[in-house]
């Protein structure tokens, strides 16, 4: 019996509606990247089925858990030879590789697969704290933050840090501002001001358009 009929099977007895279109974004992986990143791609789909049903807390370890094992952390110049570019979650499994953006998006697109509603995400660009070899400096940073209710202290998904933790205990991060797909804002706090829309952030817009024609949404 093929193994899509088998997931497929395996998604209706859970009782799941799953959204993507797997074999579509396997045949997308098999012709831009290494046959070798299938069994990822496959561990993938059995990370989002087993994270369907579970509560919120426990799917957002399941899918931190498995980018922060099967991605590399990597920059753009080594993998796409550009300074500064966003993978799609289809990209970063076939490359295996990705820079902290890759990691935040792939988290998102399937948190909200999995069913976390998109008004508890966002994408937060921040400036960490690392320790440089002449002591503490600034980077540029992303990760991805999980509102449990408007005003709650949102919990911080990372590739730095691999723990899930509340973002009043990441003293290393220092908030810039924050999106999603509808809108952005100045800050992190749910009283920040809140744009409609996210034109003004054109490395988004592209994202989000290669992400659709992909077959995400």
């Amino acid at each position: 019996m093929p193994q899509q009929f088998v997931l497929a099977l395996l998604l209706l007895w859970c009782g799941v509606v799953v959204a993507f279109n797997f074999e579509q974004l396997q045949q997308q992986l098999s012709a831009r990247f290494s046959a070798a990143r299938l069994p990822v791609f496959k561990e993938w789909q059995q990370t989002l089925v087993a994270a369907k049903n579970l509560k919120e807390p426990d799917k957002l370890k399941r899918i931190n858990d498995y980018f922060n094992k099967n991605v590399t952390f990597d920059d753009d110049q080594s993998i796409w030879e550009q300074s500064d570019y966003w993978a799609t979650l289809v990209e970063t499994i076939g490359q295996g590789r990705g820079d902290c953006e890759d990691f935040a998006i792939a988290k998102y697109y399937s948190l909200k697969e999995v069913g976390v509603p998109l008004a508890k995400l966002r994408l937060v660009y921040v400036k960490a704290k690392l320790e440089g070899t002449s002591g503490p400096i600034l980077q540029a940073h992303m990760v991805l933050a999980y509102y449990p209710a408007p005003n709650a202290d949102p919990l911080v998904l990372d590739n730095l840090v691999p723990d899930i933790r509340p973002a009043s205990q990441r003293t290393d991060l220092h908030p810039v501002f924050s999106f999603n797909s509808e809108a952005i804002w100045t800050g992190v706090a749910e009283n920040s001001a809140k744009k409609a829309g996210t034109g003004q952030l054109s490395r988004w817009q592209d994202l989000l358009q290669r992400a659709r024609n992909e077959g995400f949404e």
